[in-house]
């Protein structure tokens, strides 16, 4: 009917008639248990391209009057609910697109008034008894509209935090927006008119002092996806479907787009997923997606440990995170854990709810986060990475010294928060400082099974790479020598066991004397018999 209120069915049809299509209708039947009830009130928050907005225009194509979507529906997962027609097309939906409203307004302090205006003058259409000109309130219309018909609306609001995120320090217009949503959702008044909200956007729900602004709301992120895990983006098992239809190697797959664990499931980004299997190239499709520019001015805050902290998971490791201070907003950023909270939003992090650590997800983002830091110069980032590729150079050379000069010089200049206390602490200096080889290696494993043991790292190198580049057998020890540290990977015949991934093999023993606060370094090639 209108294209805000009660929209047809045409965006939806835009995503089933797309080349790559993947099921996520369960959703709907998600939405349809909660219904007019006091969980109708859903905010399901994700990163840029993970289906924000093709959920949006499914539930609108599902719900509204102004679609016929039974045919479009029919043979997918909804089809075969019980209740699939009991609700199909039988609400009067609102669908604002709050992105859409910024990009056309010319002052974003008139976003609000713009919806208000837009939306009402089509609901006077539909109501032109009901909504006089005199009704200039959205939530008085939506509740004039319940008192003389009965009906109750269905709400979706796409981009809801564009305002939060790209207006930050527009306090003016933050705080019209808060209220604005506050009376369309909030208090006694809403639920009389009301059978479902869904918000959906990249932050969850703005919280003030320790309180959501809009604490009715049932949250779903990349923190907790709880029931919806699976709608937010691609599960493991499409990606296999996916791959055995286009012939990829689903390894590959996994190692550069898997990594996003929400509950029981690994989460792939859909874009990077399906641009994989219509254009075949292994990269990284994440740079179309979001801006740099609000990336590095974060990573820059002078919050204690914060640059420490990107690098350790840059090079493979994983960062414990408090993600229960970030107000939902960048303007309120005040620590390193707000940085690394908003980062697992975006999705440039991944988040695990057991251990509570932050993490690099996969190869994709792990190559957008040093390409962002070179494209707006993170001097200490681009420093590193140089002494970095020093430090892999002389291994490769084999020239111990200054591989444990190069050592030595990371951890005093860069990581000196690790301070050394044992053999671990050394495992987690030696991850950073070998950061450079995760270009041409997979990432390290660490206590790698071999013949008799375990080593301390395993690099082994990447496809492309494995006729240039040797694997790395590298074992530490501390307060003993690197000889020993040889030994005992020459004894346990840790390389007999990675044979089959490469052809050259480097023996790296490396060892710190606490007393004379030294490292020391020996290399071996490894000859196959």
């Amino acid at each position: 009917m209108g294209r805000f209120v009660n929209p047809d069915n045409s965006a939806f049809q835009a995503a089933l008639n797309s080349r790559i299509y993947v099921d996520k209708t369960g959703l709907i039947v998600c939405m349809n248990e909660v219904l007019d009830s006091t969980d109708a009130y859903i905010c399901n928050s994700r990163p840029r391209r993970f289906g924000k907005s093709y959920a949006a225009n499914m539930l609108a194509a599902y719900y509204s009057k102004g679609a016929e979507s039974e045919k479009m529906f029919s043979d997918l997962e909804i089809g075969q609910s019980e209740d699939f027609k009991k609700h199909l097309n039988k609400y009067d939906v609102i669908h604002i697109d709050v992105q859409w409203f910024l990009i056309n307004c010319e002052d974003a302090d008139n976003v609000v008034p713009y919806i208000t205006r837009v939306v009402l003058d089509e609901l006077r259409e539909v109501y032109p008894e009901i909504l006089r000109q005199e009704v200039v309130s959205l939530p008085d219309a939506l509740s004039l509209v319940k008192d003389k018909t009965g009906r109750k609306f269905i709400i979706i609001i796409d981009e809801w935090d564009v305002l939060i995120r790209d207006e930050s320090a527009n306090k003016k217009v933050q705080d019209e927006y808060i209220r604005f949503l506050r009376g369309m959702f909030k208090g006694t008044e809403p639920t009389k008119y009301i059978q479902l909200a869904y918000l959906t956007g990249i932050l969850p729900i703005k919280k003030e002092k320790t309180q959501s602004a809009l604490n009715n709301f049932r949250e779903y992120s990349m923190l907790n996806a709880g029931c919806l895990a699976s709608y937010i983006g691609f599960t493991e098992d499409e990606v296999k479907a996916l791959c055995e239809t286009y012939k990829k190697d689903f390894t590959e797959v996994k190692r550069w787009y898997d990594g996003y664990q929400l509950g029981k499931y690994h989460i792939y980004n859909p874009n990077a997923v399906v641009n994989l299997m219509a254009d075949g190239n292994f990269q990284s499709y994440w740079s179309g997606t979001a801006s740099y520019d609000s990336i590095v001015p974060l990573i820059n805050m002078d919050f204690d440990g914060l640059k420490t902290a990107i690098i350790e998971m840059v090079s493979g490791a994983s960062v414990e995170v408090d993600v229960g201070s970030f107000q939902n907003d960048v303007e309120n950023i005040v620590n390193k854990d707000d940085v690394l909270t908003y980062l697992i939003h975006m999705g440039y992090l991944a988040y695990s709810s057991v251990n509570r650590m932050a993490f690099v997800p996969n190869e994709e983002i792990r190559q957008e986060l040093i390409r962002a830091t070179k494209r707006k110069e993170w001097n200490e980032m681009l420093k590193f990475q140089q002494e970095s590729e020093d430090l892999l150079d002389a291994t490769l050379d084999m020239d111990g010294e200054i591989v444990a000069a190069q050592i030595e010089k990371i951890h005093e200049e860069y990581v000196s928060a690790i301070q050394y206390n044992n053999e671990n602490s050394l495992s987690s200096v030696l991850a950073l400082a070998y950061l450079s080889a995760m270009q041409y290696y997979f990432k390290p494993v660490r206590e790698f099974p071999t013949g008799r043991g375990f080593a301390d790292f395993v690099f082994i190198p990447k496809t492309e790479y494995r006729n240039d580049y040797p694997a790395l057998v590298v074992e530490l020890k501390w307060n003993k020598s690197a000889v020993s540290a040889l030994q005992q990977i020459k004894d346990k015949k840790y390389p007999d066991s990675i044979q089959k991934y490469a052809g050259n093999v480097l023996l790296v023993g490396i060892n710190y004397s606490k007393k004379e606060k030294k490292h020391e370094c020996m290399i071996e090639e490894y000859l196959k018999k």
